[in-house]
């Protein structure tokens, strides 16, 4: 399957990227601010899901950011879709097979921390897979990766001293901390964040951590940044709605898009 698509795809663009770049809810916006070269809708791609979350556009765009080659996803796909973890990390597979070597996932995520604050971004240093099934269930796909890949160091290195440097040097605040992905729809409950909270994370989502794992199986180096949307259930007495997460991710957006570029500038 993957294939196929990496075949339909190289029938209409033989772009070759070195950075891929997952855009997170409400802060698909920076995929139209770039010198695009080519787009591709998902809805085009055989047996390719499609994107249905709020505010997630659904295609590939192909471009350069800061002269550096790069693909987006113009929305991704989540668990709660009703997708499994294999349909979830399907781009991410593919994005590898198109020759793009760098990964950088963003998201929207509820602050579990009481240091953070809606608006802030949070590099991930590490995550929490527990609460989600593995996408490398299953036959392994050896011509991907190994039966069973090393996650220690699942957050690259360099990539994250790229974006330590990128938000220092433009003046944007950026916290450091442990992201938990839930599958979601549904917000967590006060019980659940406190366990969270005890088991080390920081934020929690809906998304990343099944397409990290996905992402260093075969061979990419992952930098992930959170955007803390909200604070998580439990940390104060509001109550949490999707509206919200768009609300701040568009406040913050030039922040993000500032962010990003810089980033990939220094790749």
């Amino acid at each position: 399957m993957l294939k196929k698509q990496l075949e339909y795809i190289r029938s209409k663009t033989d772009f070759v990227p070195e950075t891929a770049i997952v855009l997170g809810s409400g802060l698909g916006a920076l995929a139209d601010k770039i010198k695009t070269i080519s787009t591709i809708d998902y809805s085009e791609i055989e047996d390719f899901p499609v994107s249905t979350a709020p505010s997630h556009r659904g295609r590939f765009v192909f471009g350069e950011i800061e002269e550096k080659k790069v693909v987006l996803m113009q929305g991704r796909f989540h668990l709660y879709e009703g997708y499994s973890p294999k349909q979830v990390v399907m781009p991410i597979r593919l994005m590898r097979l198109l020759g793009a070597k760098n990964l950088i996932l963003t998201n929207a995520a509820g602050g579990i921390n009481k240091d953070f604050h809606p608006g802030d971004f949070m590099m991930i240093s590490d995550h929490i897979s527990c609460f989600v099934l593995s996408p490398l269930i299953g036959k392994n796909i050896d011509f991907l990766g190994t039966r069973f890949p090393d996650m220690s160091n699942a957050y690259d290195k360099e990539l994250s001293k790229a974006i330590k440097s990128a938000a220092f040097e433009n003046g944007i605040s950026l916290q450091n901390g442990v992201y938990a992905q839930l599958s979601g729809p549904q917000f967590e409950t006060p019980a659940e964040i406190k366990m969270l909270s005890a088991i080390g994370a920081d934020a929690v989502g809906m998304s990343t951590v099944v397409e990290t794992i996905a992402a260093v199986h075969c061979g990419f180096k992952v930098g992930g940044i959170s955007l803390i949307t909200n604070y998580a259930c439990g940390i104060c007495d509001k109550v949490l709605s999707g509206e919200e997460v768009v609300e701040t991710a568009n406040r913050v957006a030039p922040h993000f898009e500032t962010l990003i570029k810089e980033t990939v500038k220094r790749i």
